[in-house]
């Protein structure tokens, strides 16, 4: 999958439009879910148009089941644009990467972030800014919701949920602390029955509001749905 994935970036994303990227990146996703053996569930409805997804964060996993259920562009820590060769395949999605260590960097980053909006792309983050072991959810950051304010672009929560056949919560797809990839990878295809879910809830409009509000709300949405 990943040989085929870099095939794809190098041979055939040059000669195509931005949308029809998309459409790939998102079969590329669902095969490489399959690939790893997770069963993959939808709930909810996509927003039509422009959107902001804002979702909690438990594993790499989360981006490769967003994008099987919707295909975004990310906002990405910028170590992850280093990752060999996985971090240029990431690249070639439009994702846009940050430098979280640096705070005048998000500034960089809303401006990317607002313009990528009003020329109408679905723009995915994680307000953490960091994996949980998806049991609960860690403060959110507002920073980046700011550019959805400044463009009236509605965001859309979407709560991620990992689970198998021995807990409704599995550890099998955190990925946090001192663990590496070779070692989350093992952790995921030795799991029985992982599945996760991808709960898409209602869109919340940001006129009148700020960032921090628009947070609070977004947040107080996806731990309603994780049951939190």
């Amino acid at each position: 999958m990943v040989v085929r994935g870099l095939l794809t970036c190098a041979f055939v994303f040059p000669f195509l439009v931005s949308h029809r990227r998309m459409w790939h990146v998102g079969v590329f996703c669902r095969h490489m879910l399959a690939a790893l053996g997770l069963r993959l569930v939808f709930e909810g409805v996509p927003h039509r148009g422009p959107v902001l997804l804002a979702a909690n964060h438990v594993s790499w996993l989360d981006i490769l089941a967003i994008d099987a259920a919707q295909p975004a562009r990310f906002v990405s820590k910028a170590d992850i644009r280093r990752w060999p060769l996985i971090g240029w395949m990431v690249a070639c999605g439009g994702t846009l990467f940050i430098e979280r260590e640096r705070k005048r960097d998000a500034m960089r980053v809303v401006h990317q972030v607002a313009e990528a909006l009003q020329q109408g792309d679905v723009i995915a983050m994680f307000p953490e800014g960091t994996t949980s072991d998806g049991h609960g959810l860690l403060p959110f950051h507002a920073n980046l919701l700011q550019a959805a304010v400044v463009t009236h672009t509605p965001v859309q929560p979407i709560a991620l949920r990992f689970s198998d056949d021995t807990s409704p919560v599995s550890a099998a797809a955190a990925y946090i602390g001192d663990m590496n990839l070779i070692e989350s990878l093992w952790a995921i295809v030795c799991a029985r029955g992982l599945t996760v879910t991808v709960k898409r809830l209602p869109v919340r409009p940001v006129e009148g509001l700020d960032r921090r509000e628009v947070s609070e709300l977004v947040r107080g949405d996806i731990a309603a749905a994780l049951g939190l």
